[in-house]
């Protein structure tokens, strides 16, 4: 009659057959998002490009009627104003 490893043996033989799942390097990671990032930023930047061009904002100064131009001025401002605040609060560390 054979005999039954014993149960030590046995937790050891499984411990060794799992293997851990590989995972990417950090750097790999942020390299991908750092691109989607620029990525998105550019196709931003150019809808709002178009949109500006099509709405005839800057041309619409020349003639006297400032307020389409105040509004996209008090826009973009807005907007720096956010992305400078989250700069600024992602730059500080977090206490626990």
């Amino acid at each position: 009659m054979p005999k039954m490893p014993s149960g030590r043996i046995a937790r050891k033989r499984e411990t060794r057959q799992g293997c851990a799942p590989r995972q990417r390097p950090i750097a790999l990671v942020e390299l991908i998002i750092t691109a989607a990032l620029v990525l998105s930023t550019v196709v931003a930047v150019t809808a709002v490009s178009i949109g500006f061009a099509r709405a005839e904002v800057a041309g619409a100064v020349p003639k006297g009627d400032g307020i389409p131009f105040a509004i996209a001025l008090s826009i973009a401002l807005l907007l720096t104003a956010m992305s400078a605040v989250t700069a600024i609060s992602a730059a500080t560390p977090r206490r626990h």
